[in-house]
């Protein structure tokens, strides 16, 4: 028994890897990396910016709403499949300039300034870096596509259920390594934030720099994995010419595999008139722009969706919308905001190196429990897993709640120092860890299994799209939450340095319970209504 579980989880993924997944892996890891500056975002905002937790869950939402542009972008790459690596380069130039507009304003603030005010340009690097990722992103699930080969070694189409297993592997191996790119990320955050205690400002405000510029090797990673993909395939094209095919053949096999795909205007009209009403609503300054721009843009996806659905089998049609139900709901979670980190810094005394270490652990075990829990993503339902990840989550929610209250003043005394806050943090982020990365794998394998093979990207695109959407109900349900529980704080003025807004996070006690509730009720609940319905994922 031992035997076959080691060979099903280590042996067989090993023996799974080929060469044609490592061009979609670059992007994938490229995109890991990009929280670089995750840590120095979180603590120059707190620092330099006079922005309420309530505005960050805001901006949160309109950050995440470009990512359902990935419809009309996934489209498109089924249409220009033999030039989609155009569209990295495009990713790569606007994700370049959002890094180069954090570095002005950190490095060359007076200058950046004079021009507009910091905010705006933070929120404009904040929008310019998720769509350059949405680019990439969608031309790399296209390419994990391209990568699974149809036929073996010996021109052998391979058996169906070889087929599932490389899909399954490469979006497993997907998420592995865009997780080893936040693990990688971490390493060079605690090793630039050593000693970080005992810095001036100044000294800090320089690091910030530096690892921003040091992002900007990140758009790098991405161009190299699609121009490596070119070249492999360019070489299998003159292999495949030298035993006699015609070059015709050639670069219908191997540039356009699944046949022309012809442009859905539904598809394409849909998106452009999303992209239309999210700016012209987003510029009108109206007081509920972000629930509308939700309302429209979930009748807009759904709409697409309905277009498409015609595409598949009617039991695969029934399964699709349940499962991307139950994966909306378990995504549209609200967190507690930004509330949560200021009272670790302000409260718990965790600073910039300590925050690295958190996710380099986080990290880390998520690589090795996604490995260890890939035969359960290859035998159980969506449904089980959700139920799975979000007792878990809820049960794992406990120590953060504990912490706000203090038990680390109890705990600590008793064992020496030992069990202090920060030991507790890392326990609870060493258990959590496993478990928070694999919801979308079963998801993006059964898509890249099922779906028509002239339309995986438009799929990829639109389902994920949908999807998407429920981190952005999530950033409402957290704006919601932050009106309700407010927390501020401490805001000084940078010149006078006197204090303009106290801090107060009294109420962040009942706002962490809230969400902890949320987090375990809400998709348990959504599971058990679509499972007895002819809905039920399988």
């Amino acid at each position: 028994m031992r035997t076959t579980w080691l060979h099903e989880v280590i042996i067989g993924l090993l023996e799974q890897m080929r060469w044609s997944y490592l061009p979609p892996l670059m992007v994938y890891f490229a995109y890991g990396i990009s929280g670089l500056t995750g840590i120095v975002g979180t603590f120059f905002v707190k620092e330099y910016l006079d922005l309420s937790a309530e505005f960050l869950a805001a901006l949160g939402f309109w950050v995440g709403i470009p990512w359902a542009l990935k419809m009309p972008v996934g489209h498109l790459v089924d249409i220009i499949w033999k030039w989609k690596a155009v569209l990295v380069y495009l990713g790569a130039l606007l994700v370049s300039a959002s890094l180069l507009i954090m570095y002005g304003l950190i490095a060359h603030t007076a200058a950046m300034t004079a021009v507009m005010p910091a905010a705006a340009w933070f929120v404009l690097s904040a929008l310019l870096s998720p769509t350059g990722y949405i680019l990439q992103d969608a031309v790399a699930d296209a390419m994990t596509v391209e990568a699974v080969p149809a036929l073996d070694e010996h021109g052998e189409p391979f058996a169906e259920d070889d087929i599932k297993a490389m899909h399954t592997t490469m979006q497993m191996l997907g998420r592995f390594t865009l997780i080893a790119g936040i693990a990688v990320v971490s390493v060079v955050n605690i090793t630039m934030f050593d000693g970080v205690e005992s810095m001036n400002a100044a000294e800090k405000v320089a690091i910030y720099a530096d690892i921003y510029l040091l992002a900007l090797g990140v758009p790098v990673i991405s161009v190299v994995g699609v121009v490596f993909g070119g070249i492999m395939l360019r070489r299998r094209a003159r292999e495949l010419i030298a035993t006699g095919l015609p070059p015709s053949e050639v670069d219908s096999m191997l540039f356009r595999p699944d046949g022309e795909a012809d442009p859905n205007w539904w598809v394409l009209g849909g998106s452009l008139a999303f992209v239309f009403f999210t700016i012209s609503v987003g510029l009108s300054g109206f007081g509920y722009s972000e629930e509308l721009v939700f309302a429209g843009s979930m009748a807009i996806v759904c709409f697409l969706i309905s277009r498409l659905l015609p595409e598949l089998e009617p039991s695969q049609q029934l399964a699709l919308v349940g499962t991307a139900i139950i994966v909306f709901v378990f995504r549209a979670i609200p967190s507690p905001g930004a509330g949560s980190a200021w009272f670790s810094i302000d409260e718990l005394g965790f600073d910039q190196q300590f925050f690295s270490v958190l996710t380099l652990i986080g990290a880390s075990l998520a690589m090795v429990g996604m490995v260890v829990l890939r035969p359960l993503m290859a035998t159980r339902s969506i449904a089980y897993i959700v139920v799975l990840l979000s007792v878990f989550a809820g049960v794992l929610s406990v120590p953060d709640i504990a912490l706000y209250y203090g038990i680390h003043e109890w705990t600590a005394p008793l064992t020496g120092g030992v069990v202090d806050a920060r030991f507790i943090a890392l326990i609870d982020t060493a258990i959590e860890s496993p478990l928070g990365q694999v919801s979308l794998i079963p998801v993006l394998a059964w898509i890249a299994n099922t779906a028509p093979v002239h339309l995986k990207a438009t799929f990829f695109a639109i389902m994920t799209s949908f999807i998407n959407l429920g981190l952005s109900a999530g950033a409402l349900g957290t704006k919601y939450l932050n009106q309700i529980f407010l927390v501020t704080r401490e805001v000084k003025d940078m010149a006078t340095g006197e204090v303009q807004v106290q801090a107060d996070y009294s109420e962040l006690g009942m706002l962490l319970i809230t969400v902890a509730l949320l987090t375990l009720c809400l998709p348990v609940i959504i599971v058990a209504v679509i499972q007895s319905t002819r809905f039920r994922t399988h």
